[in-house]
Order: C-alpha cells, then structure tokens, then sequence
C-alpha cells in the first residue's frame, strides 16, 4: 500500500450544504475536521510572501499549552527569509504535498513529501517554494525548555522513508512508531512522530498521561476514544489532546491508520509556572 501524506486542499463549501460537522471543542480535547480548513479560517503571519497557514493548535491557559502547530502553503514564488519572529523557538517542518526549499544554516535541503527537519532553538533558517506547484508541510512550534548542564539539541534533516518503523510491545506488528529522534536523546524536550495501525490494529487500553498531543491523520480512518466519547476520524482531521485526557483507539480499514504526533517530553513538571 503507497504511503500516503494528505493535505487540505482550501476551497469553500457551496451554500447547499448542511452545516452540521463533526468540529468539537471540549475541556479535554478538540477536533478539527478536514472539511473546516477551509479558505477563511486561514491566517496570514509577518515575512511570509505568497502564503496561508491553517492554525491547528495554540497555547491556551487551561488547555495545552506547550506547543502550537500550522498547516502551511506557499505558492510558486513565496515563502519567507524571516519565518520565525520569536526568540528560544524550536521547530519540525514535515513536508505533504510539492517539495519545500529549506536552507538551514545556509545549506539548502529540497523536501518532498516525507521530508522532515529538525530546527534547533534561534536556528538560522529559510524556506522557499521554487517550483510551480503550491507546496504544503506542517510547522510545530515549541519554546525549548533550557536545562542547566544539558547541551541544546542539533539540526537536521531526514526523511520518513530512511528510518524503520518500530513495532510497539505486545503490538502484533499492528502498531508501530516511526521515531526521528533518539528518545533517550534529553537534549529534546519534543517528540514529533509517526505512528501507523494497520486496519484492525489499536491501542488496547486508555492511555492517561502528562505529555500533550497534537495528531494529524496522514492516511486511513480509526474511531477514537477521547475522554468517554467515540469519534470518527479520517485523513486529513486533526486532534488535539490536553495533559491526561483518556485515549485509544481500533484503526479501520482497508488502507493503514497514520498521524503525524506532537508530545512534549523529558522535563520537570515546572512548579511555578511561568519560570
């Protein structure tokens, strides 16, 4: 089966349509269904030429509050030479649709779908759409948590393709973890992943835990668990998880169940918060 990587395609909806959905928004955690990213709820950011960003996720008191996550589209011509405007930032790009020019510490990289780069804390970066296709790849956010005799974690580029999937114990070879990074690495305070089901695979029990999630269905559909709901997802939706809000899910058919995952890892619980 091709490995697939959807996008949001922009457009509006005609006014035949019905306006009920599947968008929902709860104390514990929220989706975003593919059929909402649509042209005007896309923003337009300081230093980007001939781009939108779909804004999937943002800190939010009360809510998850470590990372923010975009959708991104630059057309033929665009990008930016200033793509991030604040300090302390660290970031992953990963690459769905047309090939992104990213120069990173002033060496150029062309990612095609699957491509995935790291971007160290202040990295020195650029990205460009030199071909004349739009180009589509997601951009996560986070303030790195800077820990007093731990080096700061490298940049790099890699892609999906050159890395095994990891089987997960007791898995049945139903569920694996395409990771980027060495997770006893604890220079990275996140983790961007790819999990994959094969249809009929799941997660066989209510995962509780402190990291927060932002998970963008790549390919397939899978009922999830989240909190005490049972919701649809398909390529293409996008879930977003707050610290020990209950989930699992059983992976339909007939292609394989894929995401893109966000969690925040290997730090303090900081006591004081804002220090």
């Amino acid at each position: 089966m091709e490995t697939a990587y959807h996008s949001p395609p922009g457009g509006l909806p005609g006014p035949e349509k019905l306006m009920t959905g599947r968008a929902v928004f709860t104390n514990a955690y929220a989706i975003i269904p593919k059929g909402v990213m649509t042209d005007i709820v896309t923003s337009r950011l300081p230093f980007w030429r001939d781009a939108r960003h779909w804004v999937l996720s943002k800190p939010l008191t009360g809510f998850a509050e470590t990372f923010s996550q975009y959708i991104v589209e630059i057309q033929p011509g665009g990008g930016s030479d200033r793509p991030e405007t604040e300090s302390g930032v660290e970031a992953v790009l990963f690459v769905t649709d047309g090939t992104l020019r990213l120069v990173l510490d002033g060496t150029p990289h062309d990612l095609e779908p699957g491509g995935y780069a790291f971007l160290a804390p202040d990295a020195d970066w650029q990205v460009a759409n030199t071909t004349g296709t739009a180009i589509r790849f997601h951009w996560i956010r986070k303030a790195h948590e800077v820990v007093d005799g731990l080096d700061l974690p490298d940049s790099f580029v890699t892609r999906e393709a050159d890395h095994e999937p990891r089987v997960m114990p007791n898995g049945h070879d139903g569920w694996a973890t395409t990771r980027f990074v060495d997770g006893d690495d604890l220079r990275h305070d996140m983790h961007v992943n790819i999990v994959t089901f094969q249809p009929g695979a799941s997660i066989p029990f209510k995962e509780t835990h402190v990291m927060e999630h932002g998970l963008y269905v790549l390919q397939g559909k899978a009922v999830y668990h989240l909190n005490q709901d049972w919701v649809e997802v398909e390529a293409g939706d996008y879930m977003w998880l707050r610290a020990f809000c209950p989930q699992g899910c059983y992976a339909g058919g007939p292609e394989p169940f894929r995401y893109l995952l966000y969690k925040n890892v290997n730090r303090h619980m900081k006591l004081r918060p804002g220090s």
